[in-house]
Order: C-alpha cells, then structure tokens, then sequence
C-alpha cells in the first residue's frame, strides 16, 4: 500500500497496532523495519524509494511526498508516534498540530544511527518517558529523558498511581504541587487506601517526601504540598489540607448487587449513589459490582458498568455459599440456591474480612459495599 500525500487529504491508514513508526532515510528505514519487527503494536511507514518488495507481508505503509502531511492523521490516530527523523524537523512538523497535553499521543524521536531514543511529546500522560526506555533498551540505546520527575527520580504527580487506575478529584492544583515535589519542598504523603507499591525507583523515597498516618498530622506539619490517597470524602477541617494537594482515588471499592428481574439501570444507579454518600465514599474510587451468576445478563447491572467503566463479575450460588456471611437469607436461597447474593459478592471480590456495609435493601435493589484491603 502507497500512501499519496497531498496537503488537506483525508487518508485511509491500515492500523493494526497503538504505535506508528516513521521513516524518511534509507539507514533510517533499516533501523525502523529492525524495531518494528521485535516492538509489537506498531505500524511502519517509510518512503516509497526505500522499497524492499516484502511491504505487504510486513503490513507496512509506503508513502510518496512530504511527511509533514502523514502527521494530522498519525496524531489523531495513534497512541504513540516514534519517528527516525532529526529533532529539530520534529518539532517543526508537529509545532501547528499540537492541542493540549491531554489528548495529544506520545512523540519520541530516534537518531539516524539509534545511538539516542529522545522523549520529545507527552511525556507523563501520554506515556512518551516509558515508550522511550522500552524503545532504547531494545535498540540498545541511550535514553533521553529531561522530565524533572524522571531525572531526579521522585514522584510524577500527574502520574501517581495511573498504572493501579487511580484517577485525580481534580486536575486544578498538579502544576503548584509538581513544582514543590520537584523544588524538594515539604510535601506530605497521606494514603488511607490502595496499592502499596507505588514506589518504582531503586533508590530511597527523597527526604522532602514524607509519609503521614492521617490527614491531621500532615496538616499539623504544615507541608508546603501534598497527596492524599483516600476512597473517602474529606471533611470540612481535612479538606485544608487541598489548599495545596491533589486528592487521588484508588480504586478500591467493590459493590455488590442483588436485585429483581428488569429493575431499571437508573434505580440501580440511584441506589448506588445515594448508599455511597451515606458512606462519605467517593464513586470514583468504585472498581467493581458483583453479583450471582443468575444476574450475568442483567440489563440494567450490564448498563450501570459500562457506563462507569466498572468490571461486572459474577459467582455461582456455590461459590457465595463458600463464604461466611452475617445476614444469610432462606428467601433468597429459594430463588437462587444462595444464602446471600449482595454480601457474599462482595467479599469474594474484595477479600474483605469486614465490609463497610453489610447489606441494605432500597427498592428494587441489595447493596453490600467492600474496600479491598491492602
């Protein structure tokens, strides 16, 4: 397949893989089919004059004219974009087509001889850091990294915990709390929940980073920062501690739900809302509803987890039986073979000894909540 490039034209890539792979010179294009053969998730594309005749084995895309036209589709297309062109003409090409930090793919950068792989766009959110170790390691190159973070190897926070899932309350302060961790200010740590294992480098989490037991003795030691890591909503007096923090939510909560045939997607979805707020737990941290194998094709449980991206899983009644459980129930043994349905998921799920609610009956819908422990 040869791809004409004109300026304005709508092109009809043939995308297989998250990451595009570019070439315009002829040592360039051996090293690019070289990646490209040993990186999975990525599509080739290399001008026409550098034809091998294995294109279409390859899936690789030829191309005739100038690159700059391949690149608004590129961008709107793929996760990452690894081009073997000079630094220089990258940042030219790209600079028109650049949005905003959220939505534009990583951009890495490779030297005609793949001594250096360059971390050029998107280098936290957008994965371009990781991208660029992955690739160097493979080419047996040195990676080039200049985000602070990185280089002084302490905690990104607009990265903090992305790889468990966990998502920010808000974005407003990421910058003001970046700076301080990266000006090695004090800047408080307080998780009450979620993985552990947040710290990746092999040396000692740095000095300015401290680790606090609750909200209050962080605010007490009056940091000029901090990251809370909690599925709770803050109180009034805790919430202090955000004039300057970025609030995470692990996602730690597991839902278990009981409910009657055909009951609505927005019954059950009230249900949950309104049981979590009695709680004072945020919806952002919920990472699972289960249920018995009876529900598995229940509409409106299906829709209320595809709406919130939640993992739907559902046991057999003897499974739930396996568990013990403090409000087992003859009547909804007789309909299901199972002594409880909301409760016994729950734990399975979570692997709670205690749950945060036992189970709570409102309309056509049990609740049981779990926090997965760890």
């Amino acid at each position: 397949m040869t791809l004409v490039l004109e300026e304005g034209k709508i092109l009809d890539l043939k995308q297989t893989g998250q990451y595009a792979v570019i070439a315009i010179t002829k040592h360039g294009v051996e090293l690019a089919r070289h990646l490209t053969a040993n990186f999975h998730q990525t599509d080739l594309y290399y001008m026409s004059k550098f034809e091998k005749g294995d294109e279409d084995d390859r899936n690789i895309t030829l191309f005739e004219g100038n690159v700059r036209m391949l690149l608004p589709t590129l961008f709107q297309t793929y996760k990452g974009i690894i081009m073997i062109i000079s630094l220089g003409a990258v940042v030219r090409m790209i600079a028109p087509i650049l949005k905003d930090k959220k939505t534009d793919p990583a951009v890495v950068v490779i030297d005609d001889k793949g001594n250096h792989v360059i971390s050029v766009l998107s280098g936290h959110l957008g994965g371009a850091n990781e991208l660029t170790r992955e690739v160097a390691e493979l080419l047996k190159a040195t990676p080039v990294i200049t985000t602070a973070s990185d280089v002084q190897k302490t905690i990104p926070v607009d990265l903090f915990g992305s790889r468990f899932g966990w998502v920010w309350e808000s974005a407003e302060k990421l910058t003001p709390v970046s700076a301080s961790v990266v000006n090695e200010e004090h800047v408080a740590i307080v998780q009450e929940s979620g993985e552990k294992e947040w710290w990746t480098y092999d040396t000692p989490l740095p000095e300015t980073l401290k680790i606090y037991q609750n909200i209050q003795d962080a605010i007490s030691s009056k940091p000029q920062a901090a990251l809370v890591v909690t599925h709770r909503n803050l109180t009034e007096a805790e919430s202090v501690i955000l004039q300057n923090g970025v609030l995470y939510r692990p996602k730690v909560l597991v839902l278990g739900i009981g409910c009657n045939r055909g009951t609505s997607k927005e019954e059950i979805e009230q249900v949950i809302e309104e049981t979590l707020q009695e709680l004072q737990f945020s919806l952002k941290s919920v990472k699972a509803i289960c249920s018995i194998d009876l529900k598995k094709d229940e509409q409106g449980i299906i829709d209320v987890a595809q709406k919130h991206q939640w993992e739907f899983t559902c046991y057999s009644a003897e499974e739930l039986n396996s568990v013990q459980i403090e409000l087992p129930s003859e009547t909804v043994y007789k309909f299901t073979g199972a002594y409880g349905v909301s409760e016994p998921a729950a734990r399975l799920y979570s692997g709670a000894s205690s749950l945060s609610l036992t189970k709570k009956k409102s309309g056509n819908v049990t609740i049981s909540v779990a926090v997965i422990p760890y």
